[in-house]
């Protein structure tokens, strides 16, 4: 059972604590068992005798244990409570550490709302389980076994209504847990499927605006939560029927222990302080199993939700260091692909196929070629956020497979092809690259970027505050901004992915002058959609459907490369392409 291996690999940092909650828990249940025959003994000896002395007695030693017993039960709920929400904690760590080493392909294959939900609503219903398994669980077991001898040692012949009261008890638990389970499985998917589309229209709320889609989008969303509701309603409806069945046999059972005890009392077989006694005590037992029914209401959501931990944290990255790394002489940012190809999982054919392709220091190389026809699955092989199928990436003559991760990407630069940017001020995102970096080296990035005139333009400058995606900040400042953030890291190996498109012509022929001279002994490969932007490149690799049809400069692959010459065609016209 995956929540029992989740639960105790969890709880063994905190031994010394959960050993504190079961000794307190064990206490507290001792004393209470205790006190109904105190009560009894003051029947027996104080009300029956009229000892009134015995009666003050006794009840000061009932008033200082019912004290020390909410003391003892404070203690162990602090406790339970450290305990439980570090293991959140804990939990919620290991499923951000390990998603940060996924992949691209775990992340499509877990989706960032399962992920998202997955580090947030699960985690938090272990945490709930673990509190009530902690206060309560630990007690009702203690609680039961005390009880039953304590009533045993009142009646043997009272006993006898447990024989029938716990069977029909635990027939109901049954019940209840069959039907209870596969709901509450169902029901953490569709709280994903609830996040995936508050997501979606979030994320999207302006294209849904634009085209008038907010019915369409608000029934998505209706059709999401209803269907959530129902399943909802449908495990309340089995709590709704279990519980008043259980209490129901709680209090049957209670009226059969008064009208056999009366009986006893009668016929002078039993005193009355000992019937009161029993009672509390078959109270208590039937209580443990309600607390137990408790508990049983949290385990089917707790175990699915561990289900689902588990499933992130045992998933292996795909990407990983090898165990026995070998690094570079010396990092100089040469590529070298060799005969590389690549397919997504479950592609029918391969995105990139037998790739030949040399990169080195000093030199721009662009690539372009139509959509789909994998420019950045490319940059992404080279930068290493896949493997390839087949074939090698070689950076400074050594496989990035046989590099360690870390140490290989201090040396790329990266500006993904949706810029991205934190919450937090200027200074901040520039610094995600190198957080020793000066504010002179960050304005040298910025100028180099041609972003300088802009932010110090900004209230606060460098301390201007940026909103999470830099949805304060235009297309174009955004794109800006990435750029400096790359040339603030200083790397060998620079890659642009289409990072141009939002900068008008002046802007982006400025920018790249200044690339040139600032990269003059770094690789540099610029993914581009428009020719204007990779006219003067070193090197230009043309692709179509995943293979390279050209590599040259543009005078070259004009009169010998005819899908270039189409491209320049398309966007220049007949007479640039002449």
């Amino acid at each position: 059972m995956n929540l029992v291996r989740l639960v105790r690999s969890a709880l063994a940092p905190y031994r010394g604590q959960v050993s504190a909650v079961v000794l307190l828990t064990a206490l507290q249940t001792a004393v209470g068992l205790y006190l109904p025959n105190l009560t009894a003994n003051i029947i027996n000896n104080g009300i029956a005798k009229g000892d009134v002395a015995y009666i003050w007695r006794t009840g000061a030693v009932m008033l200082g244990l019912t004290l020390a017993q909410g003391l003892v039960a404070v203690t162990a709920v602090y406790f339970a409570s450290r305990v439980s929400m570090g293991v959140g904690r804990d939990l919620r760590g290991a499923i951000f550490t390990r998603v940060m080493a996924f992949s691209a392909r775990e992340m499509n294959h877990f989706g960032t709302p399962s992920l998202i939900t997955r580090n947030t609503n699960d985690v938090q219903q272990i945490q709930i389980f673990l509190q009530m398994a902690l206060t309560l669980m630990v007690g009702a077991p203690i609680m039961m076994v005390g009880g039953i001898f304590m009533a045993l040692s009142e009646d043997v012949r009272l006993s006898l209504v447990l024989v029938v009261a716990v069977p029909l008890m635990a027939v109901v638990i049954s019940l209840m847990l069959s039907r209870a389970v596969p709901l509450f499985q169902a029901m953490q998917v569709k709280i994903d499927r609830i996040n995936q589309v508050l997501r979606e229209q979030i994320t999207g709320v302006r294209v849904i605006r634009a085209f008038v889609r907010n019915d369409f989008e608000s029934q998505r969303f209706l059709a999401a939560n209803t269907d959530l509701t129902s399943t909802g309603l449908r495990v309340n409806r089995i709590f709704v029927l279990a519980l008043p069945a259980l209490m129901g046999i709680m209090n049957l059972t209670s009226v059969a222990v008064l009208w056999f005890g009366g009986g006893l009392i009668g016929q002078g077989q039993m005193p009355i302080g000992n019937l009161t006694a029993f009672l509390a005590y078959i109270l208590q037992i039937l209580m443990s199993v309600l607390m137990a029914v408790m508990m049983v209401i949290l385990v089917p959501r707790a175990q699915a939700s561990a289900d689902r931990v588990l499933e992130v944290v045992s998933t292996e990255p795909a990407l990983a260091s090898p165990e026995s790394p070998r690094s570079p002489g010396a990092r100089r940012g040469e590529v070298a692909l060799r005969q590389v190809s690549f397919a997504y999982p479950g592609g029918e054919a391969p995105v990139l196929s037998e790739l030949e392709l040399d990169l080195l220091p000093g030199q721009t190389t662009a690539i372009i070629g139509g959509t789909g026809s994998g420019k950045s699955t490319l940059l992404g092989l080279i930068a290493r956020f896949y493997d390839p199928t087949a074939g090698r990436v070689l950076v400074d003559g050594v496989d990035v497979r046989e590099q360690p991760l870390e140490e290989f990407w201090q040396g790329i630069g990266l500006v993904p092809q949706q810029a991205y940017l934190f919450s937090g001020t200027v200074g901040d995102n520039l610094r995600f690259a190198r957080e020793s970096a000066t504010e002179a080296d960050l304005w040298r990035a910025l100028e180099i970027a041609q972003a300088r005139d802009f932010v110090a333009a900004m209230p606060g400058q460098l301390d201007y505050r940026i909103d999470q995606g830099g949805t304060n900040v235009s297309g174009g400042q955004r794109q800006r901004l990435s750029i400096a953030r790359a040339l603030v890291r200083r790397p060998q190996i620079y890659l642009f992915d289409d990072c141009f498109s939002a900068l008008d012509a002046a802007t982006d022929a400025r920018l790249r002058a200044a690339l040139r001279e600032e990269t003059t002994d770094s690789t540099v490969v610029i993914v581009a959609q428009r020719v204007s932007t990779i006219l003067d490149a070193d090197q230009i690799v043309v692709l179509d459907a995943g293979r390279v049809v050209g590599v040259g400069r543009h005078r070259e692959l004009l009169g010998t490369c005819p899908a270039y010459r189409e491209i320049v065609t398309s966007q220049l016209g007949e007479e640039a392409a002449a």
